[in-house]
């Protein structure tokens, strides 16, 4: 047990920070925390002639606001209770195994009702934001580009949806430079909406015969590049055999 001398030195230094916690609680009203909306703490009347910028800014603000009051209220209810164990006589003991705190502890860390194996602070939560499953890796759990025959709308495409609009890069910011502005962005040239570009100009009927051909911009561009590298297809030369149909017909 603490001699009487040491739990009224320690009673002393307590009753001390809580006097300064409340204090400082009071001077500004909880982190301005009792006020009904952010424009009361701000003194804006509303948010129509604000930036977003500067919406973002004061949400981030109250965020921390919100934080510290948390801290200074879990620090004010710690000292409430150690002064409680004072009066009880159970003050100096480890709630949890029931061995005596050392001075040197208490003297540190006067609000403490744990020893420092015991102690609730010393926990450390693995637990992580479920938003880091989703941006990790790069792309999250929604990259979809390597499993095969999958061309389905995955966060890949989310992004180069978004960056479509506009993003910070420049064409030296790229090892082949784009030829336009609306360009610069990863992948870029990729197709969207079809991945192989005989799709904009290839038709069929529900059963998937009577193949037709309908002429227009991307079929001569498509016919111009296959000049160009005097191939048959984008994937090469048929075989001779292969006539009519990319496949072989059923025999």
């Amino acid at each position: 047990m603490l001699p009487d001398e040491q739990v009224r030195e320690l009673q002393v230094e307590l009753l001390k920070n809580k006097k300064e916690l409340e204090g400082h609680l009071a001077a500004n009203d909880h982190f301005d925390l009792r006020s009904g909306h952010t424009h009361e703490s701000t003194g804006e009347l509303s948010s129509y002639d604000n930036h977003p910028g500067d919406e973002g800014t004061e949400l981030f603000e109250r965020e921390k606001d919100i934080a510290l009051n948390d801290h200074a209220e879990y620090l004010l209810n710690n000292i409430n209770l150690a002064l409680q164990a004072i009066e009880t006589g159970s003050y100096g003991k480890c709630e949890t195994c029931g061995n005596d705190i050392p001075f040197e502890r208490l003297k540190a860390v006067p609000d403490t009702r744990f020893c420092i194996e015991h102690t609730l602070d010393r926990t450390v939560s693995h637990n992580r934001p479920i938003e880091e499953g989703v941006l990790i890796p790069p792309f999250g759990k929604f990259d979809l580009d390597d499993k095969e025959e999958n061309v389905g709308f995955d966060a890949e495409d989310t992004w180069q949806e978004v960056a479509s609009w506009g993003t910070s890069e420049t064409p030296s910011d790229f090892i082949e430079p784009k030829a336009d502005y609306n360009e610069m962005y990863i992948e870029s040239e990729e197709n969207i909406g079809y991945v192989e570009d005989f799709e904009n100009f290839v038709g069929n009927d529900i059963t998937g015969k009577e193949i037709k051909i309908y002429p227009n911009k991307q079929h001569e561009k498509y016919e111009e590049e296959l000049d160009k590298e005097n191939i048959m297809t984008s994937f090469g030369d048929l075989p001779a055999y292969e006539h009519d149909p990319y496949v072989e017909k059923d025999k």
